[in-house]
């Protein structure tokens, strides 16, 4: 299977051209249907660099994609979204299926001057390293197609002074709706969350069963969202949900309990314990000990004799 080397697409024009499609109506937004995209005649895998933002809907596509750390297929109607200068790894297979979907294009020069320009950033799902692409629902799907719709007639026509504004409108309408199908996809895939919550716990004693506190301290929120290619905004926001706490107090929750171990059925000191737990100077244990429980190491000690 061929593979080239990485291609870094500038313009939305360029990408037209490398997809053979006609010129864009508008150089710097541009929504295309993945069925008038030219189809390749051999399988190949191919890394693409994008120095503008793309939200995409993608389903029964030929391809494999591998963005940050994580493969995508799309049998299904999948939602993501890329920001500028990231690497996105596709491969396509030729397999006789029909691809579908769409994907809209805006260069930042676009959003230049304007609140969205900022605003856009603060959007989970252009997180490079996410995990969790956004699965839709047939309505949700109907809802952000009306959108994608309105922006592509808003372009296609004559601009006036008028026109930026009113597609950058649509344009946060469709990120707002984004975000809300986002959140409510904590909520709806149970079983999934349900084993991420059951993996977490297993890592979380594994690596504070074994030697790992005394030599690395504390497992940091990145080495949890690493160990499950997500990125540690999504961890946060999915355990928020799950919940109601957030990364770092699963960590000091964890921290605590064998805490609560080691002082109720040793005999080491508080210093030792502080020492084995991960900490350098046993007061900063003990703070966070009391902080978290209402009473200190030796008095929790304590209430056991």
């Amino acid at each position: 299977m061929p593979e080239n080397n990485p291609i870094r697409i500038k313009t939305i024009s360029q990408f037209h051209t490398l997809r053979g499609l006609q010129k864009p109506k508008h150089p710097l937004i541009s929504v295309i249907n993945f069925d008038d995209m030219e189809q390749p005649s051999e399988s190949l895998t191919q890394s693409l660099i994008f120095d503008f933002y793309m939200i995409s809907v993608k389903r029964d596509m030929d391809h494999k994609y591998k963005y940050g750390q994580q493969d995508y297929d799309f049998d299904e109607g999948i939602m993501f979204g890329m920001a500028p200068h990231q690497v996105l790894s596709v491969t396509r297979e030729i397999n006789g299926k029909n691809p579908s979907g769409w994907m809209i294009m805006i260069h930042p020069d676009f959003l230049w001057n304007t609140p969205m320009a900022t605003s856009i950033r603060k959007y989970d799902f252009f997180d490079y390293s996410v995990n969790e692409a956004l699965f839709l629902s047939e309505d949700e799907e109907i809802k952000l197609q009306q959108i994608i719709e309105n922006i592509k007639q808003e372009y296609q026509t004559n601009i006036d002074k008028f026109s930026q504004n009113i597609i950058i409108s649509q344009l946060e309408t469709l990120l707002n709706y984004s975000e809300r199908f986002y959140q409510r996809q904590f909520i709806t895939r149970h079983k999934a969350h349900h084993q991420f919550l059951e993996r977490l716990e297993i890592l979380l004693d594994t690596y504070f069963e074994g030697n790992n506190l005394e030599k690395q301290g504390l497992p940091s929120v990145q080495f949890l969202s690493d160990e499950f290619n997500m990125s540690p905004q999504y961890m946060r926001n999915l355990l928020k949900s799950l919940t109601g706490q957030t990364t770092q107090q699963h960590i000091h929750d964890k921290l605590i309990e064998k805490a609560k171990e080691k002082l109720s059925t040793t005999n080491l000191s508080i210093s030792e314990i502080a020492f084995e737990l991960g900490f350098e100077h046993s007061q900063s244990f003990s703070k966070l000990f009391k902080t978290k429980t209402l009473v200190s190491p030796l008095q929790f000690r304590e209430s056991f004799n």
